[in-house]
Parts: C-alpha cells; structure tokens; sequence
C-alpha cells in the first residue's frame, strides 16, 4: 500500500479541534505519573517555593532557590486554587504541555502547511512528555509556553500593539528561565537587521520598541512586590546575580554540551548544502536565530540536561520538519502496518506507568505512589516527632507534613553544596561543610531522610558526603526502609 502525505493536509481541522486534541494526547502520555510522588526534584523546590509565597513570604524571603519567580507564581497560583494536589499541579503542566504544541501547530501550519504543523504539534507532544523526567511540571515547560505565542505573534503580525504582547510573553519567558534572555536577545537584533534590511527601519524600530517595553513592564511587575517591602535588593541578588554566578561557576564542561550543539550545526550545513531549508526566508530564519540563541545560553551554562532539550524541541521540530518535507523521499513511502505498532510503542513510559499505578492501587489501596508519600505517611502514621525533619533526598515530603526546609539554601538538597549560591541565598555560612555541619550538629534535626546511596550529594563532594555519612552513622540509627528512602532518628 502507497501512503501520499501530501494528499493528507488537514484542511479541515479548527483550532479549537486540534488543541482539544493535543490536550488529550498529553493527558494520555502524562496521566498515570499525576500520582508520582515526584518526577524531578526541580518540581517539589518549586512547590514548596510556591506553597511558601501561598503563606504570605515572598520567593528568596523565607525559602531559596535559583529560578525566576513567575516558575513559583504558577505554583503558587494552583496550590492558592486547589491546595495540596499533586493532580491540580500535573493537570495545569498536561496544559501547558498542550498550549506550546498548539502554537507549534500554528507556526508550523503558517510556515510549511496544516500537515506540517499537525505532525510537529504531535512530535512536541511526545518530547515534553517522554524520555526522562519530563512528566512532571519544569519551568522549561512554562518558558516554551510563553515563548511560542510569541513567536507566532512575531511572525504573523507587524503592528506595535501585537509586538508589545509579544513583549509581554517574552517577559514572562525570561522570567520563567532566565537563560532564554539569550534566544530572545538575538531575536531582538535579528528584527533590528530586517528592519534595515527590508528599509522599514521606522516600522521595525517602533515594533522593538514595544516588543522591549512589553518585556521589561513584566520584569518591573517581577519586582514590584520586592520594591514595596524594601527588598530590592534581594530580587536583584536572587535573580540575575545568582543564576549569572551558577552560569559562571560552569559545573559542567563544553566537552558535556559539544555533541548536541554539532549534531543541530551539523543538521543544518547538511540542510543547508542540499537546499532543504531556506535560509533566505524570513521566518526560518527567525526560528533558526532561535535555535541559535538557546544552544548558546547551554555553552554557556556547560550543561545539558534531559530537561533543558523542552526549551529547544518545539522550533528545532519545525525546522527538521521543514527538511523533511523538502526531502523528496519523505514525500511519499510505502505504508507498513509495522509502523502503527512502531507508533503505539512510542509512549511505553506511558504503559508502564499504568501498569504500575494499577498494581499499586491494588497491594496499597491507593494510586498515589513513591517514597516522598509513603515515607510522611509512615511519620504521619507512627507519630514520630517532626519538629526539626531534614530532608537529604525526597523533599516533597516537607510539603506533605506541613514542614518547612531547616535553612533557605536547604530548600532544594543539592544546593547545600552549591556554594557560589550562598552569597545570594542568604546563608550566612560560607562554605558547604560550614552548612552541612549547622544543620547537623546545631539544629541536629530529630529524622534525617536519606536515599540508599553512597553520596548524599554530587560526587565530586568527597569530603562532604563523608561528613555526612559518618555523623549519621554515629548519631542516627535507620528505623525504617521504605523502598530507597532510609529514615533515620537521631540518638538520645
């Protein structure tokens, strides 16, 4: 059987259809980890950040962490709404999820046609979705959502009011991730040359005037709240300073973000000698400027993890999407029954997940599942003393018993060791040893919660995860195994 792509445009489909759809694929692949106790620890820090500003304390007063505080405000706005939900919070992040694939399908559909745009959508769908810890709610999530419409906007209009809503949404980008600054800095003088290029230099000028004060009203509002309490300061300190610090200190290496960064050049001078792409477009040359901008903000930073790929998926799909168009052997292809069932394996995350959930519910009598929940209900159920609880690993849990982190670099466990961050987080302590040993031998917690591994730190903390595993070895004894998390109670 001959399959003809190009005879399958999708010409019917309204926008309301397609996000709908979109919608209930995400929900689909995200569904049965709404019950995860966490995905990625960067989740629970944002939950506790935002329950905390839920209580009345600004981001960085009574809790630290380092990301801009519209990542908190999300949070803050679901837990204000529905409490203590872990499916309120995943439900918010399936939509999220739908709105950035959406505007992909609206890019796409402007910039290749509705096919074009259906299969990027549906490909963004399954990438923030799959492959790692993207089932949980990140605040590269966010940023993407914030930044496609933008994008769209930008390409589609050419009015200063549109620009300054274009300017909005990317306000809420940078102050949702700081590091897509980049990506938009490079956008903004890539207008700026159009503007000449295309001898509509007063038009252009007036658009990137709005385009920056839409952007920078948002950053003001940011701040707002900070200067009315005298805190100036600390929002200066916490969100640029402290991520410029964390950028600067480089924890990883070039040779961590040099392969992804040659495969996407190399994709492109491929592309570019065989003429799949045109670079003399204005729009893939604005999504390629794009790519650009976010591949240097990883140069930067030295670092890839899976989860900072969400920032670049959604126009790198349309690019690769382009070219595959192009290619005159993608055009048409034999259909194989075979590739359905290739399709359906694609979210075995997915059904591994059910599977999972539904033997859970039947041993344990509930879907909800994961030592962060079990381990505070074991504390809940046996009624062991929580007044100073550390948490080394799954600390969620604070979120779960009504606690707080003993000290705000402690909000997120691996930022103890992170001490370029102790000048802006607030601790008047100056080293990582300084701070492990303040929260062990002066607040010396009643239950320390740790993971069933050689370090409670990175690795390369030798001399601290010594400390630490020799102190707790000495003061606490483990009272309880559940799964990988140990609970320990400190000695009388």
């Amino acid at each position: 059987m001959v399959f003809d792509f190009r005879k399958t445009n999708f010409y019917g489909l309204k926008s309301r259809t397609v996000f709908l759809f979109l919608f209930l694929l995400a929900f689909f692949i995200r569904a049965p980890f709404f019950f995860r106790d966490y995905i990625d620890r960067d989740e629970s820090t944002f939950i506790l950040m935002g329950q905390s500003w839920v209580e009345g304390h600004l981001p960085y007063t009574e809790l630290w962490d380092l990301k801009p505080p519209i990542t908190f405000l999300f949070f803050a706005g679901i837990i204000y709404a529905f409490g203590k939900s872990f499916i309120a919070i995943r439900i918010f992040g399936t939509l999220v999820v739908a709105i950035t694939s959406f505007f992909t399908f609206k890019i796409g559909k402007d910039v290749g046609g509705n096919k074009l745009g259906i299969w990027t959508a549906i490909a963004c769908t399954v990438l923030q979705s799959l492959f790692g810890s993207l089932q949980g709610v990140m605040s590269e999530h966010l940023s993407v959502a914030f930044l496609m419409p933008a994008i769209f906007i930008i390409l589609k209009c050419n009015k200063y009011y549109w620009y300054s809503l274009a300017g909005i949404l990317m306000g809420l980008t940078v102050m949702t991730k700081l590091n897509l600054a980049y990506a938009i800095l490079v956008l903004g003088l890539f207008l700026l040359y159009r503007s000449f290029a295309e001898k509509k230099l007063k038009q252009g000028i007036l658009n990137l005037v709005f385009l920056a004060l839409g952007a920078v009203f948002v950053i003001l509002l940011t701040v707002l709240p900070y200067y009315q309490n005298d805190l100036t300061a600390l929002w200066w300190q916490s969100v640029i300073l402290a991520p410029l610090e964390y950028a600067s200190a480089n924890r990883g290496s070039l040779l961590d973000v040099l392969p992804t960064c040659l495969i996407i050049i190399g994709f492109f001078l491929w592309a570019w000698k065989k003429k799949y792409l045109d670079f003399k477009n204005r729009n893939i040359q604005l999504l390629f400027i794009i790519v650009v901008g976010i591949l240097f903000s990883f140069v930067r930073g030295g670092k890839i993890n899976g989860h900072y790929l969400i920032q670049i998926y959604p126009v790198m799909l349309l690019l690769v999407g382009l070219v595959f168009r192009a290619v005159p052997s993608m055009n048409r292809f034999k259909w194989n029954p075979y590739y359905a069932l290739i399709l359906l394996l694609v979210p075995i995350e997915s059904y591994l997940e059910y599977y999972a959930i539904i033997k859970h519910k039947a041993e344990k009598g509930t879907f909800f599942n994961g030592e962060g929940i079990e381990v505070p209900q074991y504390i809940t159920d046996n009624h062991l003393d929580t007044s100073n609880i550390l948490f080394l690993e799954y600390h969620i849990g604070y979120w779960l018993l009504d606690k707080k982190p003993l000290t705000k670099i402690s909000t997120h466990p691996s930022n103890i060791c992170k001490v370029e961050m102790f000048p802006y987080s607030g601790t008047t302590r100056k080293t990582a040893m300084a701070e492990i040993k303040f929260l062990l031998e002066e607040i010396q917690p009643t239950l320390v919660i740790t993971r069933d591994k050689k370090n409670f730190f990175a690795k390369e903390n030798v001399s601290e995860n010594a400390f630490t595993r020799k102190y707790l070895n000495q003061h606490y004894r483990i009272i309880k195994v559940i799964d990988h998390a140990e609970i320990r109670q400190r000695l009388k």
